[in-house]
């Protein structure tokens, strides 16, 4: 896996640095800003970008709505110490696909890490919970999208993912199909809904009424 840090403070920067190392990890470059992160992902063209909010020049958020709109291959990991909910929605909305607080345990941060190369967000179970309840009203204005293009495995899937079922092969085992059909099923689903990730289709579901949460997470006790 290969990296990009984009933090402004040097001494995280190097313990993040090297405990990636530890981990075999591949940190391609360092950014103390925003700007800098966004030139060298157009450069390094990492994996992941482990993204700091509160940085100079441009911040966390801006930086990761033009990685993202530039460089769709590249998975944008939010890093932060901020609590803020809004914080958290905002980068859902502008395309992160994670939201991970810097006081993480190491094991579980490269558990998470390790599923977004899967296409896996990075989530924890408090914040997920608060992604959910934050779009969990159903929007009154029309969908710009075509949800009723889905079809009816599509829309398992969907209530599987607001589940809390996220892993691609906790959806294999659950639908008994494969890992790559898993994926075929999840790229049609981005296509249509004409969304970056899995954390914006479970907000989207949710939001637009695709999928009864409350339903989904009972289904899957």
């Amino acid at each position: 896996m290969r990296v990009l840090i984009a933090d402004d403070h040097g001494l995280f920067r190097d313990g993040l640095r090297s405990l990636l190392e530890a981990h075999g990890i591949d940190v391609v470059a360092e950014a103390r800003n925003g700007r800098e992160a966004v030139e060298l992902a157009r450069i390094h063209r990492p994996d992941v970008v482990l993204m700091d909010l509160a940085m100079p020049e441009l911040d966390g958020l801006g930086a990761t709505r033009l990685v993202v709109a530039e460089l769709p291959d590249v998975a944008v990991v939010v890093l932060t110490a901020s609590e803020d909910d809004e914080d958290l929605f905002e980068a859902v909305k502008s395309g992160a696909q994670g939201f991970l607080p810097k006081d993480l345990e190491a094991t579980r941060f490269f558990e998470l890490l390790e599923g977004v190369t899967r296409g896996e967000p990075a989530l924890t179970p408090a914040l997920a919970r608060k992604v959910l309840g934050a779009f969990a009203r159903p929007d009154p204005k029309p969908a710009a999208n075509t949800p009723d293009a889905l079809t009816e495995r599509e829309r398992e899937v969907l209530e599987l993912l607001v589940a809390g079922v996220t892993s691609n092969r906790e959806l294999a085992d659950r639908l008994f199909v494969s890992e790559n059909t898993v994926k075929y099923h999840l790229r049609n689903i981005l296509q249509k809904l004409h969304l970056q990730n899995r954390a914006q289709v479970i907000a989207y579901a949710v939001r637009h009424g695709l999928v009864d949460p409350g339903n989904s997470t009972s289904s899957s006790s």
